[in-house]
């Protein structure tokens, strides 16, 4: 897998953990404050789409994780 896939992964996770912590119908939920965190991800998100820094991904760069070419297409 590549960088960008991580990150989507990653991403995709942490909204979703966040929602279901945060919503009260939801089974697991904990504080609504939960859904700031799905807030912060998605800033995160716009942010490194328009600037193109990414600390996750430097930091999966790091550990040796291949860059792809960062489209959807194949």
């Amino acid at each position: 897998m590549t960088v960008e896939r991580y990150i989507r992964i990653m991403a995709g996770f942490f909204v979703m953990l966040s929602l279901a912590l945060g919503i009260e119908g939801s089974p697991i939920f904990v504080s609504p404050w939960f859904l700031a965190f799905t807030a912060f991800v998605g800033f995160n998100l716009f942010q490194s789409g328009i600037t193109g820094f990414c600390p996750p991904g430097i930091l999966l760069k790091k550990l040796g994780v291949q860059e792809g070419n960062g489209s959807c297409a194949r």
